[in-house]
């Protein structure tokens, strides 16, 4: 598919095109919550009171044009939003069009991330929504020289009561007027009870275009007069610190390869650009360069034992009662260590993006999950003020966090400054493996206490993890850019975030401690960031996993000794409604047992509250244990989920049957390797991903409470998915694996160990 970029008119050109109320408001009365949610701290700006951006403008033919920061990761949220403001304006849906992601046309948001978008970006267009409907119906009661109160609004239209020739659409009432206005903080909301559109479990509204195969994904985007680069890379494949200089390029190399065009070099970054795609694969391939560069990786099997000793600044979350004297008054204590490796992006779409660098501006479409934040890096890149970026974000393949969408945006722009001309940059699976963020890897240290009954009166929870967040951020931020890595010789940096993410455990023990140790991002082994869920998803699979040791020590039920030690009405509830769907039965812990057909088979439950103050997730997982084999396979897997108010019912259960088997394949199959030059798992043989014949059932049980505030459904359900098949896995074996992923290896290396274990004591 050949797609033209489209010449979009700016927000003033627009403006002075049609007929439009326009709603603007100021960032600064929400920063200080955006800044909290953000994965990253960046500057987003707090405009003065004159200087409002628009966020939602009527057109004369009654659409409503909603401008929107956040952007459309293929999660549903364009869908969501549009609901959102169509059920708020009282505007049929087909009527509202988001535009997303655009530096010259919608505000900053900060980042699409941390499962945020609906709790914050929803909030804000929900008020301004509401403001402009206030301000309608303003105009239309001035215009019949009514009360407000006479007024009523439906599908667009407003009318007078009992006149239906008195009525007007909200097209008509603007009249070719700009309106332009703070968004009223006491603007009255719907009351939820009277959503229409809200709660309703419609399709998304981009599925028409992409069944027939006219959606149009970054990877389409053409414009005129572009060309095709490909970056040349050094060996130290993803290491954090790339040490490697170039000592040589023989250009001779690529003569003669039809459409070449130039060898481009600026420092360690080496690129090459052609006329076409098939020109540039083949210049990449063929161009001579050496490389000076020396191992500086650990060995792959001293992962964990480097993390522990990596440099790192130590960070108290939760420290209650007295833990260093209560554990060694229990009467029963145990300890463990977990580990979980680092892990890869997997978007099927390698990352790709288009840049137009020339005469002093720059023009980038990507799939950036942050364009202003992107923006800011680029204008640091090349040496431009950032009003001369203009960041326009286009849909990619996915990203589950922060992929390589930024960096393909990096390596293009500074290519395309190099010959003056806009430059097609598309990865390659390899690129992609090797070259993007990577989740971190994370080593978990627990210790509890049991007393004679069984309860628990200690607990002790300790992390090592970098931090999940080198996002390219603010100005200055360049060097969070892997083609500024490369080119200036620097490191990724970022704030401290991300990997104590539900570290602290949300069960009310006694004498409880959480320790995160920060290690420092120039050790961090591997260039870190974010992965879908950060450091949830490997708390909660030590958290959940040790809790479940707990109560096999304890000689009760899973869900039951959860129970035992929560209080708020809505954990006990998402518990008891997946143990109710699931038929769990209450069991005592007991050797497990052969089926007839030679598998082990078990159930396993996870609890987790994302963030410890949000969504609340209860996983059940039901396995079968192949012995010989050491395969697991997941037969069914149920999801209580309570996000709040639902705003798609549809769109929501996608969300998280999505979480469910990328959380699968996560807790299964991913590992990344590496040696001591780089990452070797570079192609989809070597990192393999969960496959069709490997899904399992997956039911879904949504508590919905339309009177609590919406919060994210993105990233909650994965993170418990790990826990759940863990403990899942020793329900059937009576076999606890520490070490992620549970592959057939560790699996079979477990069960000999138990079998081991068993004949000692006999």
């Amino acid at each position: 598919m050949n797609a033209s970029a489209p010449s979009l008119p700016s927000r003033r050109q627009f403006l002075t095109r049609a007929g439009v109320l326009v709603v603007g408001f100021s960032l600064a009365a929400p920063v200080g919550d955006l800044l909290a949610a953000s994965e990253t701290l960046v500057d987003l700006g707090q405009p003065s009171a004159g200087e409002l951006d628009s966020w939602l403008a009527i057109t004369r033919d009654n659409r409503a044009r909603v401008y929107s920061g956040k952007v459309e990761l293929g999660t549903g949220v364009k869908t969501a939003l549009s609901q959102i403001v169509a059920d708020e304006l009282n505007l049929p849906m087909a009527n509202v069009e988001i535009i997303q992601g655009d530096t010259e046309r919608t505000p900053n948001q900060g980042y699409t991330a941390g499962s945020k978008t609906i709790q914050f970006g929803g909030a804000q267009l929900r008020k301004a929504a509401a403001t402009a409907h206030q301000a309608l119906i303003e105009i239309a009661a001035k215009q019949f020289s009514v009360s407000p109160a006479q007024l009523v609004s439906d599908r667009g239209v407003i009318r007078v009561k009992g006149r239906r020739s008195k009525q007007a659409t909200f097209g008509e009432l603007i009249g070719g007027r700009h309106f332009s206005r703070k968004v009223d903080a006491h603007a009255a909301l719907k009351n939820p009870d009277d959503y229409q559109i809200v709660g309703k479990p419609l399709p998304r509204v981009e599925m028409p275009q992409i069944a027939v195969g006219k959606f149009t994904y970054v990877q389409d985007v053409r414009v005129p007069g572009m060309l095709h680069g490909r970056v040349v890379r050094p060996p130290d494949t993803g290491a954090v610190k790339i040490d490697a200089t170039v000592e040589s390029i023989d250009e001779s190399s690529v003569n003669g390869i039809p459409g070449f065009v130039r060898v481009v070099r600026e420092g360690s970054f080496v690129g090459v650009v052609a006329e076409t795609e098939w020109a540039a694969i083949e210049a990449s391939r063929k161009l001579t360069v050496r490389w000076n560069s020396k191992p500086s990786l650990p060995d792959q099997d001293e992962l964990y034992e480097a993390l522990a000793k990596s440099p790192s600044d130590e960070k108290v979350v939760t420290n209650e009662g007295n833990f260093a004297t209560a554990l060694p008054q229990a009467a029963k204590s145990l300890a463990a260590e977990y580990r979980w490796p680092f892990q890869i992006h997997t978007s099927i779409g390698p990352s790709c993006a288009v840049a137009d660098v020339r005469d002093g501006r720059a023009t980038l479409w990507t799939a950036s999950q942050g364009v202003y934040q992107l923006r800011g890096a680029l204008a640091d890149l090349l040496g431009l003020r950032p009003e001369r970026v203009h960041v326009i974000f286009v849909e990619g393949s996915g990203c589950y966090g922060h992929n390589g969408a930024d960096d393909v945006a990096g390596d293009a722009a500074l290519l395309s400054q190099a010959v003056r001309s806009p430059v097609r940059v598309q990865w390659t699976r390899a690129d992609e493996h090797g070259w993007n963020p990577k989740g971190p890897a994370m080593l978990m240290r627990v210790k509890g206490g049991l007393d004679e009954k069984g309860k628990v009166v200690a607990w002790e929870y300790q992390v090592w993890t970098a931090t999940h967040v080198t996002r390219p951020g603010a100005i200055g931020q360049a060097r969070n850019l892997l083609a500024s890595q490369l080119a200036s010789r620097m490191t990724p940096t970022g704030p401290m975030l991300g990997g104590d993410r539900n570290a602290a455990t949300p069960y009310s023990f006694p004498n409880k401690r959480c320790v995160t140790h920060w290690i420092h991002t120039d050790d961090a082994i591997l260039r870190p960031s974010a992965l879908r869920g950060l450091g949830s998803f490997a708390n909660i699979f030590a958290n959940e996993s040790f809790v479940d040791e707990l109560a096999a020590a304890a000689g009760q039920d899973p869900v039951q000794f959860r129970l035992a030690y929560l209080s708020d009405p809505r954990a006990i509830n998402v518990i008891n409604a997946a143990a109710k769907q699931a038929r769990w039965k209450r069991r005592s812990w007991s050797a497990p047992k052969l089926t007839a057909d030679g598998v082990h088979t078990g159930r396993g439950i996870s609890y987790l509250r994302y963030e410890n103050q949000n969504t609340y997730v209860a996983t059940v997982a039901e396995v079968e244990v192949e012995p010989k084999t050491g395969t697991v396979r997941v037969k069914r897997v149920v999801v209580a989920h309570d996000c709040g108010l639902v705003i798609n019912p549809n769109g929501l259960k996608n969300q998280i049957e999505g979480a469910v088997l990328q959380g699968i394949s996560r807790t299964l199959k991913e590992e990344l390797k590496f040696n001591s030059m780089g990452i070797t798992s570079l192609d989809w043989m070597s990192y393999p991903i969960i496959t069709f014949p490997e899904v399992p059932e997956v039911e879904i049980v949504l508590l919905n409470h339309p009177h609590e505030p919406a919060v994210g459904a993105g990233e909650p359900a994965i993170a418990g998915v790990s826990a759940a098949l863990s403990n899942a896995v020793f329900n059937a074996t009576g076999a606890r694996i520490r070490t992620g992923p549970l592959t057939q290896e560790r699996v079979k290396s477990a069960l000999a160990a138990k079998v081991a274990s068993v004949r000692r004591t006999t």
